[in-house]
C-alpha cells in the first residue's frame, strides 16, 4: 500500500506530524495555501487541535486516513492543519468564530473560510457518515461544496457578518467598577460548590486553579473561613480520586465524573504546574501534608517531562495502544502478581482495585473510600515505584515533547514557587535552569517564540506566552532576590507591554509584528489557564511595587479598567484577573531588606505565603538595585546588621533588625 505523504512533512510539531502521511493534502497554516485557495477558486477547510486531543484522534481515524474522504477534501478545498499549542493565536480567533455560529467550542475545531481566511461555517468533532442526529463530516463537505459553487454570496455574507461579529471590541470602561466582582465571584463559587466531592458543579469537573487560587487569595483578603475551605477540600478530592496518578504522580487533565474517579487520561503539563502552585500554597498557608503531592508531583515532571536543557515537554496522551486508559489501569491479580499476594491484596483493598472493575472492567486507583493511616501511607508509597516499574513496561503513550514558551513559563513560576515555600534547594536550581533555558533558547533577536521542538524555535509568541514567562521570572526574582531576574523581568515586561498594548486597553492576543491573522483578538476571559491579561496584571501591579516604577502599576490598571464592566457582569469567568484587583485593592505590602550581618534568617522570614506581599534585597553585594530600584538607595543595614523596611497602606515601619519581628509585622500589615 502507497504511503501519502503532504506538506506537513516539513513540520517539527508532533501534531502535524501525526498528519504528514494522511492521504489529504494538508499544508501547513501560510500564504502558499492561501494563495493556492485564491488560484484554485475553492474554500480552505481549516482543521485545528493538538497531540494529545482524543477525538482529534478520533476524527483522523475515521475521516483524514481515509481514501474516500480525502479525495472529496483535496478536490475541493484547500486543507490546512494548526497546532493549536502552537499558534493560540489563530486557534483563539476560529474558536470564537465557532462559538459565535454554534454557542460551543473544543478540539478538534473544523472550519471553512474564504481565501481571503474569513470563517463561514464551522463546528468540532463531525464523525464521517450522519449518525445520531448528527450530519456527517461527508455530508457536510457536499453541501458546502455545493453552496460554493451555485450560492456563494450567502457564505460570503455569513462570513462578513462573523468577522464583523468577533472584530467588535467592547468600549473600555471609563473607570474601573468592580467594587463587588470578587465578592460575587466567591458567592457564585459557594453556590456552585460541589460539598460531597469538592470542586464546582457536576461532571465533567475541571482543576480550574485560578479558581482555586483566587479563593485562597479571597480568604486572607477578607478572613473568610468558606474561601479557604473550598480551596482545601477541593484539592483534598482531587488527590483522593482516579483524577490524580496515584502511582506515578501527575494529575490528568479532568475528570469525566462527579466523585474525580474517572480521568480523561491526558496528563498535560500546564495543569500540573497550576496544581504545583496551588498545593504549595495550600501546604504553606494551611497542612504541610499538601506539600506531599506538590513534591509528587515534581517528582513526575523530572522525571517524564523535563529535558536535560531545563525545559520541560507539553503533555502525555490520554490514548496508548488505541484505547484511553489502557496504560493506566490493573486488575487485581496484576497487582498481586506484581506486590505478593499479601500485599498486593492490601494494595488493592486500600485503591479501590476489584475484580469487576471502577472502568471497563478494570481499575483505576484511588482512595475515594478510604482513609488511609500513616501506616497505610507508607506502605502505599514503598508499593508505587514496584507498580510504575511494572506499568513502564506498557507501550506508553505518546509524549509530545515540544517545548512551548507558555508551558516553561508556568512551570518556571512552579518551580520557583515551590522552592521557596517549601524551602526546597532542588526546585530553586531547577528553577534556574529553566529560567535560563527560557531567555538562552525561547527568545530570537529578542522576540519570545512560541514552540522549540529538535533545535527549531517557531512562531511568534502571544501576549499569553509573554505573561506566563514574566510570571516566571517575577517568582524566581521573589525566590532568588537576585537582580538579573529583576532585570530580565522588567526587560520582557516593557517588550510585552510594546508588542501586545494599544492605547487604553486590555492586551491583544497577537502582536503588532504578526500579520498573517484577518484579526487582531484578545483572551480575556479565563479558560483551562488564566487569561493573559489576568496574569500580566497580576505581575505588573507587584512589580510597580518592587521597582516604584509607576508604568507598571499604570499597565495593570489599564487591563483593569478596561474589563471592569465585563469583570462585574461574569465574575467566575475572570477570577485570575480578580486576583490582580485584590492585590490592587489591598495595596501590598513592600518588604525591602538591607543586606547585613544575619540576612540568611532574615530571608527565611520572608519566605511564608502571603499573595499580598513582596519582597526586594539590596544594598553590599547588590549595585544593579541603584539603577533597577532607584529608590533602594535610601535603605542600608543597622550597625552592620541586616534589616528590613516594611511598608504597607497601613504606613511604614522603622527598620527592623530581627528575623521573628519581621515575621510578625508582615502578618500584621496583611
Amino acid at each position: 500500500m502507497t504511503r501519502h505523504t503532504n506538506k506537513l512533512i516539513h513540520e517539527k510539531s508532533p501534531y502535524l506530524l501525526q498528519h504528514a502521511h494522511n492521504p489529504v493534502d494538508w499544508h501547513p497554516w501560510g500564504a502558499e495555501a492561501f494563495a493556492e485557495s485564491k488560484q484554485r477558486d475553492v474554500p480552505v477547510f481549516l482543521s485545528i487541535g493538538y497531540s494529545t486531543c482524543h477525538w482529534c484522534h478520533v476524527m483522523e481515524r475515521e475521516s483524514f486516513e481515509d481514501e474516500d474522504a480525502a479525495s472529496v477534501l483535496n478536490s475541493n478545498f484547500v486543507c490546512i492543519k494548526v497546532d493549536r499549542e502552537e499558534r493560540p493565536d489563530i486557534d483563539h480567533l476560529y474558536m470564537n468564530a465557532c462559538t459565535a455560529m454554534t454557542g460551543q467550542g473544543g478540539w478538534p475545531l473544523s472550519c471553512f473560510l474564504t481565501p481571503d481566511k474569513k470563517p463561514f461555517f464551522a463546528g468540532t468533532y463531525f464523525p464521517k457518515e450522519d449518525r445520531y442526529g448528527m450530519r456527517g463530516f461527508m455530508t457536510i463537505l457536499e453541501t458546502i461544496s455545493n453552496l460554493w459553487r451555485n450560492d456563494r454570496a450567502r457564505l460570503l455574507a455569513a462570513a462578513d457578518d462573523i468577522v464583523a461579529h468577533i472584530s467588535a471590541q467592547p468600549q473600555p470602561a471609563q473607570a474601573a467598577v468592580i467594587d463587588n466582582a470578587a465578592n460575587r465571584a466567591f458567592q457564585q463559587l459557594a453556590a456552585s460548590f460541589d460539598k460531597k466531592y469538592g470542586g464546582f458543579g457536576g461532571a465533567p469537573k475541571f482543576p480550574s486553579v485560578h479558581n482555586l487560587l483566587f479563593l485562597i487569595r479571597y480568604h486572607v483578603f477578607y478572613r473568610e473561613p468558606l474561601a479557604v475551605k473550598m480551596f482545601a477540600e477541593t484539592l483534598r478530592a482531587m488527590q483522593r480520586g482516579g483524577i490524580w496518578d496515584h502511582i506515578a504522580g501527575g494529575f490528568c487533565r479532568y475528570a469525566t465524573d462527579q466523585r474525580w474517579l474517572v480521568p480523561h487520561f491526558e496528563k498535560m503539563m500546564y495543569d500540573n504546574a497550576m496544581l504545583i502552585i496551588a498545593f504549595c500554597e495550600a501546604g504553606a498557608a494551611i497542612d504541610k501534608c499538601f506539600f506531599t503531592t506538590a513534591r509528587r508531583i515534581l517528582e513526575y515532571a523530572f522525571r517524564e517531562m523535563a529535558d536535560s536543557d531545563g525545559g520541560f515537554y507539553t503533555a502525555q496522551d490520554a490514548d496508548s495502544e488505541g484505547e484511553e486508559g489502557r496504560y493506566y489501569v490493573f486488575t487485581p491479580s496484576e497487582v498481586k502478581s506484581i506486590l505478593g499476594e499479601i500485599d498486593g491484596k492490601r494494595f488493592c483493598s486500600m485503591f479501590d482495585i476489584t475484580p469487576q472493575g471502577n472502568f471497563e472492567g478494570k481499575n483505576i486507583a484511588n482512595l475515594l473510600s478510604c482513609n488511609p493511616t500513616a501506616d497505610d501511607t507508607a506502605f502505599a508509597e514503598k508499593c508505587f515505584p514496584i507498580l510504575r516499574q511494572f506499568r513502564e513496561k506498557r507501550i506508553p503513550p505518546h509524549k509530545d515533547d515540544k517545548k512551548l514558551a507558555s508551558v516553561n513559563g508556568l512551570m518556571l513560576a512552579a518551580l520557583a514557587t515551590a522552592g521557596r515555600l517549601m524551602h526546597d534547594e532542588k526546585c530553586i536550581a531547577a528553577a534556574v535552569k529553566t529560567g535560563d533555558f527560557l531567555l538562552d533558547k525561547m527568545f530570537h533577536k529578542g522576540r519570545l517564540n512560541a514552540s522549540l521542538r529538535e533545535g527549531d524555535l517557531r512562531h511568534s509568541s502571544t501576549s499569553d506566552d509573554y505573561a506566563y514567562v514574566l510570571w516566571g521570572l517575577f517568582e524566581l526574582y521573589q525566590t532568588t532576590l537576585l537582580p538579573r531576574w529583576l532585570s530580565d523581568t522588567m526587560r520582557i515586561a516593557d517588550s510585552m507591554l510594546e508588542l501586545f498594548q494599544d492605547g487604553k486597553a486590555a492586551l491583544y492576543l497577537s502582536g503588532r509584528d504578526v500579520h498573517d491573522l484577518p484579526v487582531r483578538t484578545k483572551n480575556t476571559q479565563d479558560g483551562a489557564l488564566p487569561s493573559g491579561n489576568a496574569v500580566a496584571a497580576q505581575v505588573l501591579v507587584r512589580l510597580a511595587d518592587v521597582t516604584h516604577a509607576e508604568k507598571y502599576r499604570a499597565a495593570a490598571m489599564i487591563i483593569l479598567s478596561a474589563l471592569s464592566e465585563e469583570m462585574t457582569a461574569y465574575p467566575t469567568a475572570f477570577t485570575g484577573l480578580l486576583c490582580a484587583d485584590l492585590y490592587n485593592r489591598h495595596g501590598g505590602v513592600q518588604a525591602v531588606l538591607a543586606s547585613g550581618d544575619g540576612i540568611n534568617d532574615m530571608l527565611q522570614a520572608v519566605r511564608g505565603f502571603n499573595p499580598f506581599l513582596t519582597v526586594a534585597l539590596c544594598g553590599e553585594g547588590f549595585p544593579e538595585m541603584e539603577q533597577l530600584a532607584p529608590h533602594m538607595n535610601h535603605y542600608s543595614p543597622v550597625s552592620g546588621r541586616a534589616a528590613a523596611y516594611i511598608c504597607s497602606p497601613k504606613g511604614c515601619q522603622p527598620p527592623i533588625t530581627d528575623p521573628a519581628r519581621t515575621a510578625r509585622e508582615i502578618a500584621l500589615a496583611s
